[in-house]
């Protein structure tokens, strides 16, 4: 049986509780929720991309990828995203922005995707999660 391996890309701070910001067993990799911090910066707090939703949505889907890379995955890789947000009038915005950003990270099928609404810390206004499935 594969080891389970947690992934921390150098781009990231050592996650807030007891949990991996991703993990790959055999091939399938889990991405956990990402937000929209900036790459780390050691010895300072994590910070949002910036207050907009498309800085926040890019810089979360560049932190996804991050761990899918280090993982030895792509995008198109993924068979399923969940989008959380906070704010359902970010929703059209939200789609046309993953449309754009997927026209271009793609060569396959998009993933399967489910969209919610939550809360989540102040100031920070999109969670994305993704579950990876390779063919090695």
């Amino acid at each position: 049986m594969a080891d389970k391996i947690a992934l921390t890309p150098k781009t990231h701070t050592a996650p807030p509780a007891k949990f991996s910001h991703g993990v790959r067993k055999g091939n399938i990799l889990q991405v956990a929720g990402q937000v929209g911090f900036l790459p780390a910066v050691e010895g300072e707090p994590p910070t949002p991309a910036g207050p907009s939703l498309r800085e926040q949505t890019l810089q979360t889907l560049a932190n996804v990828q991050a761990i899918l890379e280090e993982g030895g995955a792509t995008w198109d890789d993924v068979m399923m995203i969940r989008v959380y947000l906070t704010d359902v009038d970010h929703f059209a915005e939200m789609n046309a922005l993953y449309n754009e950003y997927f026209e271009q990270h793609l060569t396959t099928a998009p993933a399967a995707r489910t969209t919610v609404y939550v809360g989540l810390p102040a100031g920070l206004l999109i969670e994305i999660d993704a579950l990876a499935v390779l063919d090695h």
